[in-house]
């Protein structure tokens, strides 16, 4: 089931968020402090394209 809900996501807007992340993600990079934040937009960019079936773990500070 995941699979189609996959699948409906990502043709219905899935690829429209992944890329804003691939692009703010760049952008942030650009500077030597953004590169942190650049990865951490890079890892919503997966999870935005794919997000049926991924469990969200905190660290729980």
């Amino acid at each position: 089931m995941k699979t189609v809900g996959n699948i409906i996501w990502v043709v219905f807007g899935g690829v429209f968020i992944a890329i804003e992340y691939v692009i703010a993600s760049v952008a942030l990079m650009i500077t030597i402090v953004g590169i942190p934040f650049g990865n951490q937009h890079f890892k919503l960019m997966k999870l935005a394209f794919t997000p049926f079936g991924k469990e969200i773990v905190s660290s729980g500070a």
